[in-house]
């Protein structure tokens, strides 16, 4: 069961991981059809190195059943908008969709999409637990679990956003790949407070003052990361500074001041957009490792359809070690 304190719990930000994998090995990588499999068998490698190097006792992948959810959309419009033009053309299968990509370009390769069903009916063959919830992206599937877990937990992914499920106290850290995963960088609290002057809690709020273009939030004009990190250093929170910029007698400088006020409408919604859900309803599943694939007749199947050779072989091996 997840939450108990002698289990270390892993969470994957799976779209995150297979389009760096897509990136990360060649697309001379291909099926006995001559089909791309490079996200396929990088993911594999990579899942096998992590299990390898850090020994979790429950592995989830969390997938994006909605990369850009409509109630986050209906609070501001603007949110992933420029990517719906990147959108493949053609009507995704069930259970496939569009990667969310993190820190990567956000158009979705041609040759990427098809890879997605291949990832999940392997994930599924193995007996890894793959959950995503209609309505929710990934990273709220992710801080979920993160919340609700009593014991350690990683959370590997290469989106920032998730710096703000850190916790020292619930052990929670962000393993961020710099290097395929085999060179990663721990985050925890340490590290945020040295590298942005926040810890986990304020992280939201320093995305949401600074502002992402990549995922279509303004933020507040005029006011970049270090200045988000001093606004927050002074006032505690959004809503502290939220307060003092609306007190006559704060020491809030006054073009600080106006910018803020003039962003009131945007302050006010974005915390329910930027910051993950806690409480997204999960479906039934298993998050214990598995020791042997599941279903290893149709795994077999999957490996000679698809030449998943030595990838999956590692990971078959690593499992079962």
């Amino acid at each position: 069961m997840i939450g108990q304190v002698t289990r270390r719990l892993m969470l994957l930000d799976t779209a995150s991981l297979y389009f760096r994998a897509y990136f990360g090995v060649p697309d001379s990588v291909r099926a006995p059809d001559g089909t791309p499999v490079n996200a396929v068998r990088g993911l594999l490698d990579f899942i096998a190195r992590l299990v390898q190097d850090h020994r979790p006792d429950e592995l989830v992948a969390c997938m994006d059943a909605d990369w850009r959810p409509q109630w986050r959309v209906d609070l501001i419009p603007s949110y992933k908008a420029h990517r719906v033009a990147d959108e493949p053309a053609a009507p995704l299968t069930a259970g496939e969709h569009a990667p969310h990509t993190g820190d990567y370009a956000e158009e979705v390769p041609d040759t990427l999409a098809p890879q997605v069903p291949v990832i999940e009916e392997v994930l599924d063959a193995l007996g890894i637990a793959r959950v995503g919830v209609a309505g929710y992206e990934a990273d709220d599937v992710i801080g979920t679990l993160a919340t609700a877990a009593g014991g350690p937990v990683d959370i590997v992914t290469g989106d920032r956003d998730l710096y703000q499920l850190v916790s020292d106290d619930r052990a929670a850290r962000v393993l961020y790949p710099i290097k395929g995963v085999g060179t990663l960088q721990i985050v925890d609290e340490s590290w945020l407070r040295e590298k942005y002057g926040v810890d986990g809690s304020g992280y939201a709020d320093l995305a949401l003052l600074r502002g992402d273009p990549s995922d279509g939030l303004p933020g507040v004009p005029g006011v970049g990361e270090k200045t988000a990190a001093k606004l927050l250093a002074a006032h505690g929170d959004l809503a502290g500074i939220m307060a003092a910029a609306a007190d006559p007698a704060s020491k809030i400088t006054p073009a600080q001041r106006k910018r803020l006020v003039e962003a009131r409408e945007y302050v006010a919604v974005a915390p329910r957009v930027v910051r993950v859900a806690t409480d997204v309803p999960l479906p039934p599943f298993d998050p214990a490792l598995p020791r042997t694939p599941r279903h290893p007749t149709a795994l077999e199947k999957l490996a000679e359809r698809w030449g998943l050779g030595s990838s999956l072989h590692r990971v078959i091996s690593t499992l079962g070690a």
